[in-house]
């Protein structure tokens, strides 16, 4: 659904048009016209659409009194968006438990099938072997996505394979830096917007490190800052800026990540899960 100029929920945009320059105009005009789908667009793609640079992007949102084109967004969002969309994208207010456990299932379903169909194969592909030839991984998580981060990171480490995981933006720079060639960055981003991250990113080129992003927004600061990226495909990118359901499909492209590791260094990695179960075996009943 696109809305137009007589949007009245629209009027702190359409109110101060004619104060803007030419270019922020095209901005404007786009916005109006597309809303519901601005929510969920990067910066570039905003730009792309509206036929301007990222930065008469960034000034258009200035112009209307916010400090960037994610504050922007995010009260755009609350401005059009029902608030029960804010909680999950399907549920009811009148919805009971059993509705909710449905909906709520049906959509990681959904998120996890919408992935394998649109997934890049061959950026997959590309990360299992930028990852096999690795002698070290770090992966690097903000909020939500620290949580992933740390699920990579034991995974990857189980099998052997020196690795290290980072939720704290000034040890991340600092880790980042330290790098080397030979070494993979892997990064989580649900909105691919975090100034840290893509920050991170590029500290980790400059050292010589190769790096891996999983998004949910492809064309993104943090998708366009990375060697390799991967995007997951969730409902809920129309309506949240936290991760829900794109969670369970970046949980999936971790596990797949993991198992084509696993089948190019068989050998090493049999002896290592051999080893970290036998170190497992007094800790069990």
């Amino acid at each position: 659904m696109s809305t137009t100029f007589s949007d009245t929920r629209l009027a702190f945009i359409s109110d101060r048009i004619d104060d803007l320059r030419k270019s922020e105009i095209k901005v404007a005009k786009y916005v109006l016209a597309n809303s519901e789908k601005v929510i969920h667009c990067s910066v570039g793609e905003i730009a792309e659409s509206a036929q301007v640079s990222e930065p008469t992007v960034i000034r258009f949102c200035r112009a209307m009194g916010f400090k960037g084109y994610q504050d922007f967004k995010i009260n755009l969002a609350q401005t059009i968006i029902p608030v029960l969309k804010s909680i999950h994208e399907t549920v009811d207010e009148n919805d009971g438990i059993p509705q909710v456990v449905r909906k709520v299932f049906n959509a990681n379903i959904s998120a996890v099938s919408n992935t394998l169909n649109t997934v890049d194969l061959n950026a997959i592909q590309a990360a299992v072997d930028m990852l096999a030839e690795s002698y070290r991984i770090s992966f690097f998580g903000l909020g939500g996505s620290a949580a992933l981060a740390m699920d990579a990171h034991h995974k990857f480490f189980k099998i052997g394979i020196p690795c290290s995981w980072f939720n704290d933006a000034h040890m991340q720079a600092m880790s980042a830096a330290l790098m080397q060639p030979g070494e993979t960055l892997v990064v989580i981003s649900h909105s691919g917007s975090s100034k840290d991250i893509v920050e991170s990113l590029r500290i980790a080129r400059e050292a010589g490190a190769s790096t891996i992003a999983i998004v949910s927004q492809q064309k993104s600061p943090v998708s366009n800052s990375a060697d390799v990226s991967m995007c997951v495909h969730s409902s809920e990118t129309n309506y949240r800026f936290e991760p829900m359901s794109s969670r369970i499909a970046q949980l999936c492209l971790i596990d797949a990540l993991s198992v084509g590791v696993s089948l190019r260094k068989q050998d090493e990695i049999v002896q290592s899960l051999a080893k970290t179960r036998r170190a497992l075996v007094d800790k069990r009943y």
